[in-house]
């Protein structure tokens, strides 16, 4: 990869506070100004940062500042306002982690059709199949119908399958908060052997103790602003003083 992982320019995503707006096609053509509505609010305005490929970048903030919404336009599963956002190679999506299955298919059935949408080939989840039931610890489920598994199960599953991409982006949304603490330190784990390949991992979490872990760089967004990127202990440290302070 030559060029920057993730390259954010002048990123902008507004919504209705009821639900996201459609666009008319005076929207469409008028001034960001004018194309504004009183039920209408920015969640995220004038974003811009580079990710380099390897990178580990920890996404800071209160609750309602835009970090999940940053990391699902990354992902493509969210469509920017203002300025674009550019990715180099696939991304494997640990973001609202159980979406995506389908409760009547059996557990079998979800791992082939989650794997075989993000690319991977038949023969190569085939090869895979055992360990990523393995990792997710439910043998004894893999002809049981999605819907019937545990909440905790079905997060073993999503996480076992995804991290199980090849891709070479890893995003990752407060996932390490769910499961018991043996399970936390599996997905760990992975996560340490998916930066030790190389992997570029972007990451939102609360989790001061996990940011630190997995990451060297942060990016503290406040009010759908970014108003810091600097080494994750100059975010935290700047967070930390700002949540204080009120």
């Amino acid at each position: 990869m030559s060029g920057p992982a993730i390259e954010v320019d002048g990123l902008g995503v507004r919504f209705r506070r009821n639900r996201r707006g459609g666009r008319s096609f005076k929207d469409l053509f008028g001034g960001a100004e004018r194309r504004s509505r009183p039920d209408e609010f920015w969640a995220l305005r004038d974003v811009s940062f580079r990710v380099e490929p390897g990178e580990s970048i920890g996404v800071v903030g209160r609750n309602g500042q835009g970090k999940s919404t940053l990391l699902k336009l990354v992902a493509g599963v969210l469509l920017p306002d203002e300025g674009q956002v550019t990715v180099e190679g696939g991304v494997a999506p640990l973001i609202e982690i159980t979406g995506g299955f389908v409760g009547d298919l059996t557990v079998r059935e979800n791992v082939r059709l989650t794997a075989g949408l993000h690319g991977m080939p038949r023969a190569e989840v085939s090869r895979r199949f055992d360990d990523m039931i393995g990792f997710a610890e439910i043998g004894d489920f893999v002809d049981t119908p999605y819907k019937h598994l545990s909440n905790g199960m079905k997060v073993r599953l999503a996480f076992s399958v995804v991290s199980q991409l090849d891709e070479p982006i890893l995003l990752v949304d407060e996932v390490l908060a769910v499961g018991d603490r043996a399970f936390r330190e599996k997905c760990y784990r992975r996560i340490d052997e998916l930066l030790a390949a190389g992997r570029t991992l972007f990451f939102v979490s609360h989790n001061e103790r996990d940011l630190r872990r997995f990451c060297t760089r942060g990016l503290y967004l406040d009010k759908g602003a970014l108003v810091l990127d600097a080494p994750i202990a100059e975010v935290l440290e700047r967070y930390n003083v700002d949540y204080a302070t009120g």
